[in-house]
């Protein structure tokens, strides 16, 4: 029969630490010290198999499995010399989780099972301390009655803290051995009247009650939001650790605590943890009471505290990492019931990686291993200060759209953003951004919207900006009419204005009202530049580019390594102040000679902002994106247009002139607004669409409006051949979006390289080399990828595109049905964020393989939001693409993805041929 069941003790075991499969963390470390000869109280680990089957069997352990339970007790009695439930010599045992990975506080624990009416006496004979026995016997009760019978924690803390007022103690410490019997008379009384039953007394049903319950605990609300925070699959389960309790209550001599063998927060090699004499282990994490420091250990018990140095200190060297152990102290004996990885925060995880490849604990292959990519953005961003944090108001939790802390009043325009932002910082709060937007979040410190996801403009944006910000809020009703916020806080309605303070959490979501203090990233600290020196080494020629529209993101992006841009954005260039109004008068215009005068006046601003970017990269690629949206995004709002023209008949010379204001880059004038609105809006409605994703917008522009390619890709050229003699090496990249096709991209590639010809030739430079290529971004393109690699000369995954179109779900609109998808698991994860490989990827990959049998050398990419989502870059390693191309931030974290996908020996599915 197959073993479910893993006996440890006196010195052997079934198990060891490498079966954090079978045994999970906890049992596989408990199992692992046995074999140390470390001073473990015995036990049985069930394995977490066995979690599934209880699961698949209707919430019920099978028999066959039970009898194995019940044969590794047997063991363990005879072991202790004694028998749960027996009157005479009582065992008591400890029932706690243990899943693979560490989900510190997310599952139930039970300790002192096995007491009941009798053997609590006889405990009380036996230690002689009467006090010591029923405090056992009431943890055990209400731990038991919440985790099993499921009475209210609170319910079982009003009648331990009436007892406290009644005896007037201050402290849990201060009730005494009849105050304790007091409470338990009270908590028994709860449950019966709560369960209409009396509290168990025969022990083996309280082991297999609790057992069941820690096995049910792996579905509850928190554990679950745990593993999907942490990606942790649903089908691992937990195991049930059975220990012999030990008892850190048994009076001053005794004492119980939790540690580390570094700092967990900074990294610091230094002895760190707590504890607290005459308590048990929730105690000191509960915080009923407050906790020593080992200052005060080595103080209280020097033995106990060498002891317990020299064991972790041998533990740390044996895992060779950072080690989280809990331990007892029962009479002055020191117990060790736990060892496991430590979590830590990303600076820590960093300098603990470098500092032991030092100490010739780890290899640099390994130290770069042990770092969450993810954790980068922890060194990259300003943080908010905990102790801040505690002290203000929570308002709501968003979306982590783009990481860091931002601290500023409230505003709720792009143009009050701008004027305010002169004389103090500010918060953009919005419903959703517009691209229209762009000047006044460039200026915010943060951005808030109540709308919107991972990828929505405001997300987007903000992560290429490094700006941090929280989307889709939906607590938060903003009005930016009334230019207010209000949520509602445990029933309490909270409103906030413009000018009020606001704190925002981007890595986490969270939005706190008032002023929070801000502690700063440290990107360039000798520890993370080591880090990252390795990880380029292992990722040898797979590249990291970023996406960077103007020459500040550009800088930003070469000071966090990017070997280039792979995409620059050229519509956001068009938003600004000087440029917008001619940029509308190209679109309001109805011939091309009227076309190409305005485009005549934006051509130099290009071409400036183009040679800035050269400049920026000086020796490495920049990828340029012709115009993409559709034209509509560059006027006025439909609606707004349609309220402003009924209103005008109505109007006083007041509201004329606030008209007058907003549309006076189209001619208006008091006189004339009953003529310039409608024509606007004529135009307008010309330019509508019911799905403007899918309609009259990137190479389908260029297509119509040739001279729009025309004036872009001499804009290009023009800054190649400024920065070029000036010594620079330039490396130009022209990418043209959305085709469905090779014959889209053959028309724009035609007026491309025309210009870039005739332009280079005129200076001088006609063998400086360029590549024209493609996004690839609709099915069509992926699936006809041969065809189109006969043009281009590089293909560039657009995978936000590419997943609306190959899902069929919009990224503006997903937001209303994301959570239901997730919480039943229809979708492992939010396909924006995190690449669908199962599906768009087979289009990404099918595309590889067809792009390079036409044309082996074609340069392969991705430069859409997954670019900087460590799988999904580790994805792009393995289908064999030469670089990725994310946000100036992502852009360590994708380095090191990379590096890890070499490491672990990531072949690529698709070798080049060239």
């Amino acid at each position: 029969m197959k073993k479910h069941v893993y006996s440890f003790g006196n010195g052997t075991a079934d198990g060891d630490g490498k079966m954090k499969d079978t045994l999970g963390g906890k049992g596989a470390g408990l199992a692992e010290m046995c074999r140390a000869k470390l001073p473990v109280p015995p036990g049985f680990t069930i394995s977490t198999e066995v979690c599934n089957i209880y699961f698949h069997n209707k919430n019920a352990v099978p028999a066959e499995i039970h009898r194995e339970m019940l044969d590794a007790l047997h063991k363990l009695e005879e072991r202790m010399g004694q028998k749960l439930g027996d009157v005479g010599n009582p065992l008591l045992v400890s029932v706690r989780s243990g899943a693979k990975f560490s989900m510190p506080g997310m599952m139930d624990t039970i300790l002192n099972l096995g007491l009941n009416d009798q053997t609590v006496k006889t405990l009380e004979a036996k230690s002689g301390n009467p006090r010591f026995a029923y405090d056992c016997y009431r943890r055990f009760i209400q731990m038991y009655g919440n985790v099993v019978l499921e009475v209210s924690k609170h319910d079982f803390d009003e009648v331990f803290e009436g007892q406290k007022k009644k005896a007037k103690a201050k402290l849990d410490t201060d009730l005494t051995a009849k105050d304790l019997e007091e409470v338990i008379a009270g908590y028994k009384k709860l449950v019966e009247k709560k369960t209409g039953k009396p509290f168990p007394q025969d022990a083996l049903d309280q082991l297999s009650g609790a057992r069941d319950a820690v096995f049910g605990s792996w579905f509850n609300p928190r554990a679950n939001h745990y593993r999907k925070m942490n990606q942790i699959p649903d089908d691992l389960g937990t195991a049930v650790n059975v220990q012999a309790m030990v008892f850190g209550n048994l009076g001053e001599t005794s004492a119980t605590g939790v540690g580390f063998t570094r700092n967990p927060a900074t990294g610091e090699k230094a002895f760190y943890g707590e504890f607290l004499e005459n308590a048990q282990g929730e105690d000191v994490v509960s915080g009923v009471r407050t906790p020593h420091t080992f200052y005060e250990l080595e103080k209280w018990n020097p033995a106990v505290y060498n002891q317990l140095r020299e064991i972790t200190t041998m533990l740390e060297n044996h895992y060779r990492d950072i080690q989280d152990f809990e331990f007892t102290v029962q009479d002055g004996k020191l117990y060790m019931l736990q060892t496991r990885n430590g979590k830590r925060t990303g600076p820590a995880a960093v300098r603990i990686a470098v500092e032991m490849v030092g100490e010739k604990l780890i290899s640099k292959e390994e130290a770069i291993l042990r770092v969450d990519p993810q954790q980068l953005d922890q060194l990259l961003h300003p943080v908010l200060d905990p102790a801040s944090k505690k002290a203000l108001t929570l308002l709501a939790t968003g979306l982590p759209a783009s990481p860091g802390a931002a601290v500023g009043t409230i505003v709720f325009t792009a143009d009050d953003a701008v004027e305010k932002a002169k004389t103090a910082p500010v918060v953009l709060v919005r419903k959703e951004t517009v691209p229209d937007d762009i000047h006044g979040m460039e200026v915010a410190k943060g951005i808030l919207t109540s709308r919107g996801g991972m990828t929505s403009h405001a997300a987007v944006v903000c992560r290429g900006m490094g700006t941090p910000c929280v989307a889709g809020a939906e607590a938060i009703a903003v009005s930016e009419h009334k230019k207010e916020v209000t949520v509602t806080v445990n029933g309490k309605s909270q409103t906030l204005r413009e000018g009020d303070w606001l704190s925002l959490d981007g890595s986490t979501g969270e939005v706190f009202a008032g002023k929070a203090n801000t502690l700063d990233a440290d990107p360039s600290s000798g520890v993370l530049a080591s880090f990252m020196s390795w990880a380029d080494e292992f990722r040898g020629k797979f590249g990291v580019r970023a996406n960077a529209d103007i020459p500040r993101d550009a800088k930003a992006a070469r000071r966090f390594g990017a070997e280039g841009i792979g995409l620059c954005r050229t519509e956001h260039m068009f938003f600004a102040e000087g440029r917008i109004e001619h940029m509308q008068a190209m679109i309001l215009a109805r011939d091309e000679k009227s076309r190409r005068k305005a485009l005549t006046k934006l051509l130099p601003m290009q071409r400036k902002d183009f040679a800035g970017l050269f400049e920026a990269m000086d020796g490495f690629p920049v990828v340029i994106r012709t115009l993409d949206p559709p034209l509509h995004e560059f006027l006025p709002k439909r609606e707004d247009l349609m309220v402003d023209i009924a209103v005008l008949p109505y109007a006083d010379i007041k509201k004329k002139r606030e008209l007058v204001a907003t549309y006076a880059r189209f001619g208006a004038e008091v006189k004339n607004l009953r003529t310039v609105l409608p024509d606007l809006l004529k135009r307008v409605e010309e330019l509508h669409e019911f799905n403007p994703m899918l309609g009259h917008r990137g190479c389908r522009l260029g297509v119509t409006y040739p001279e729009i390619t025309e004036m872009q890709a001499r804009a290009i050229f023009e800054a190649v051949v400024l920065v070029a003699k000036k010594g620079k090496k330039v490396i130009p990249e022209v990418m043209i979006p959305l085709i469905g096709g090779v014959k889209e991209l053959e028309n724009q590639k035609k007026i491309v390289v025309k210009i870039a010809d005739e332009v280079l030739e005129k200076a001088g430079m006609k063998d400086l080399k360029y590549l024209v290529g493609t996004m690839i971004e609709i099915p069509r393109a992926a699936l006809t990828a041969d065809s189109v690699a006969k043009e281009a000369e590089f293909f560039s995954f657009g995978t936000n595109d590419l997943t609306q179109t190959g899902m069929g779900i919009s990224r503006d609109d997903y937001t209303s049905f994301k959570k239901d998808y997730e919480d039943k698991k229809i979708w492992p994860s939010d396909p924006f964020a995190v690449l669908d490989q199962e599906g768009i990827g087979k289009l990404m990959k099918m595309a590889v393989e067809l792009g390079r049998k036409t044309r082996p050398d074609l340069e392969i990419g991705i430069c859409g939001e997954h670019g900087g989502e460590p799988s999904s870059v580790q994805f792009c390693v393995r289908v064999g693409m030469d670089y990725v191309s994310c946000s100036p931030y992502r852009v360590p974290i994708a380095r090191l993805a990379a590096a890890q996908a070499a490491i672990s020996g990531d072949k690529s599915e698709t070798q080049r041929t060239a």
